[in-house]
């Protein structure tokens, strides 16, 4: 997703994604430790994602408790 998108999410939802995209990083790690993944770049946008997300849900409750 793309930050416009994530910043039109509730905090909730936004959560809520965010967990959702933690337990497919842990798949896409796992399934890299049985066999190698042909596209190891999935791993790297997935936790570049998350990250993206955790900002902008950071950036959000700050704004809240202004």
């Amino acid at each position: 997703m793309k930050a416009p998108e994530i910043r039109e999410l509730s905090v909730k939802d936004l959560s809520d994604r965010i967990e959702a995209e933690k337990a497919n990083l842990l798949r896409l790690k796992m399934n890299h430790a049985i066999s190698p993944v042909d596209d190891l770049s999935q791993i790297r946008k997935a936790r570049r994602n998350i990250a993206r997300m955790l900002t902008i849900l950071s950036e959000t409750k700050a704004k809240q408790n202004l």
